[in-house]
């Protein structure tokens, strides 16, 4: 199986960094092919704009989807561009390890989904959800919070965690055709003591190490 794991956070040694290292050795030992893209550490620029490409349809007014359309069909991504949307078309499963940030992905993960999910690469053409340009390829979240696990509970302080992550999983992951494996979350790791940490990646080595067999959830429309 094909992997590949983008990893948003500013601190190699942070937990996070410890998941990301983690998931991509047990990978490797399970005899996967892993790719990685450290967005900080490849200094990816998350904004979206006219350096997403190498020639313009029109040079005088920016329609994004336009000029994505455009792109792909005359092959002229920018060569940083071209590369992240070859890694995801190339993978079977993809896993995003990062924090939750304001209830959603940081920003250099948000961009980079603006940037790579391009129309004509990632969707269009009524090529979305079941039939979407992704379809039989996997992904999944790996994130961790601030907060404690009973804050992000049904009816807890932050609201339900699976609806914080809707706008993720239904609206970029199942949009483009991915199917979505269930996350695998971190509540508060700042907030508990070395050993709980550690039992915390042995037992992301241990769902790992099985990663090919799981079935996807159905997040579904609202």
């Amino acid at each position: 199986m094909k992997v590949l794991i983008v990893f948003a956070h500013p601190e190699p040694l942070s937990f996070n960094g410890a998941l990301f290292e983690t998931a991509i050795a047990t990978l490797q030992a399970a005899g996967h092919t892993v790719v990685t893209s450290d967005l900080y550490r490849l200094g990816f620029n998350p904004v979206s704009d006219r350096r997403n490409f190498t020639t313009a349809q029109d040079p005088d007014f920016l329609k994004l989807q336009a000029e994505e359309l455009h792109a792909a069909e005359a092959h002229t991504f920018a060569p940083d561009l071209e590369a992240e949307m070859a890694k995801v078309e190339a993978a079977d499963l993809m896993i995003w390890q990062f924090p939750l940030w304001w209830f959603g992905v940081p920003a250099i993960l948000k961009g980079w989904v603006d940037r790579v999910f391009a129309m004509g690469r990632a969707y269009g053409g009524g090529r979305v959800y079941d039939t979407g340009l992704f379809q039989g390829k996997r992904a999944l979240l790996s994130l961790t919070t601030g907060g404690p696990e009973g804050a992000y509970a049904p009816g807890g302080f932050n609201g339900d965690i699976q609806s914080i992550l809707r706008p993720i999983h239904r609206g970029m992951l199942e949009f483009t055709g991915f199917q979505v494996l269930a996350p695998q979350i971190y509540y508060g790791p700042v907030r508990v003591d070395p050993a709980q940490r550690e039992a915390w990646l042995q037992a992301w080595t241990q769902r790992l190490q099985s990663i090919e067999t799981e079935v996807p959830i159905k997040v579904g429309p609202y």
